[in-house]
């Protein structure tokens, strides 16, 4: 069964009595305060945030999320390896009874949930060395995202006041718990005690992880039975300026265009993207609905591209066809273009030299106004002329 709301859930509106950045004794005062308010008793309040401290080494890894800027190609194989692809093949046979259960009754397929955990921390092997309170009222106080970790800092109060949230839990940096890396407010909301034990435990129990994993995906809009990405063949002549995320067809209608699966067949009557990582020299995908509901649990395309190609790997999908894509421009170079394309009117969201969905939509735009091959992969060609 998964967890009822045995405590007052009022935490849909962030904080607003915290002012970020400021004193933080006086934040911690402001906080307890809302969390009284939301429904955590005054006592467990005060021990949630009694002797709590500022994480320095939490903000320093969240301004510098330097893996992203990887290429797919360099992020992918980097992540997937044959003992990492054997470990999944063996987990999924070790726990089938929890992938079916999840399956069941959450739709949501055991590739998916294998390659989140494999990716998260190996399988519960690397689960994070930060204290989650408090990198998690570290960046509630900072005023970089304090609308996001606020709500983080109550759920994890009231999860102290139900006995699962213990003050010298760790994690990662970004105050996410346990072995598929869930935020406070998705465990409580939505966290599935699956070994029956009465308690939702992520950091040791897999039932409880998977199943509370596949409830979160369930949540966010997954769809049973469906895939969510689907190596392709595209063919000569192709219009590139048909790919990328905001271009959406049936399958049938790509299908009529001339993209072909590299094994097996597409499946019917879904709606669909064509998605090319590294542009049209690289790997080609469809992707379809679910491969969107993936956003909800990492905001990164790369990585939630590399999670979702694993997950065809680990259902028995070939490795893809890396072609030989255009180099990447360098962390300068991708610095440069999102200030160039900025000024050109372009929302390509914050400049941090990392090539984002944002980024990809005005490299296309930019890409068909000039008469170049609109295909959302930035080039040296580009930039020089830009």
């Amino acid at each position: 069964m998964f967890k009822a709301a045995v405590l007052t859930l009022a935490l849909a509106t962030p904080a607003a009595a915290a002012p970020c950045g400021s004193d933080f004794t006086d934040f911690l005062a402001a906080m307890q305060a809302e969390a009284i308010a939301a429904g955590t008793p005054p006592d467990a309040a005060a021990a949630f945030f009694a002797d709590a401290r500022q994480d320095p080494k939490v903000l320093k890894a969240d301004r510098s999320q330097g893996v992203f800027r990887k290429t797919f190609l360099d992020f992918s194989q980097s992540l997937i390896s044959k003992r990492r692809l054997a470990t999944a093949r063996a987990k999924s046979d070790e726990l089938d009874a929890v992938f079916t259960r999840a399956e069941a009754e959450y739709g949501t397929s055991r590739g998916i949930l294998l390659a989140f955990w494999a990716f998260e921390t190996d399988f519960g092997q690397v689960q994070g060395e930060f204290t989650t309170r408090d990198a998690l009222l570290t960046l509630a106080h900072d005023c970089r995202r304090p609308e996001i970790f606020q709500p983080q800092v109550l759920a994890a109060a009231q999860l102290h006041a139900l006995n699962e949230f213990a003050l010298d839990t760790t994690g990662a940096w970004a105050g996410e718990i346990g072995m598929v890396q869930m935020l406070p407010k998705d465990i409580l909301e939505r966290g599935v005690d699956g070994d029956g034990d009465g308690l939702v435990t992520l950091k040791t129990s897999p039932a409880d992880a998977i199943l509370s994993g596949a409830r979160m995906l369930q949540h966010h809009g997954w769809r049973a039975g469906e895939p969510w990405l689907t190596e392709v063949t595209l063919p000569q002549g192709f219009d590139w300026s048909l790919t990328g995320l905001d271009t959406e067809k049936p399958t049938e209608a790509w299908a009529a265009l001339g993209v072909t699966p590299r094994e097996g067949a597409l499946p019917k009557n879904l709606p669909a993207s064509v998605l090319l990582p590294q542009g049209r020299n690289g790997p080609a995908f469809l992707v379809y609905p679910n491969y969107r509901v993936l956003f909800e649990w990492n905001k990164s395309f790369i990585y939630v591209t590399t999670a979702a190609y694993f997950a065809t790997r680990i259902e028995g999908a070939p490795p893809y066809a890396a072609g030989n894509p255009d180099p990447a421009l360098g962390p300068d170079e991708m610095t440069a273009l999102q200030e160039k394309l900025k000024r050109l009117g372009h929302d390509v969201g914050q400049i941090d030299g990392i090539l984002g969905a944002g980024t990809r939509t005005a490299v296309q735009r930019e890409q068909i106004r000039l008469g170049l091959p609109a295909d959302g992969w930035p080039n040296r060609a580009l930039l020089d002329a830009l």
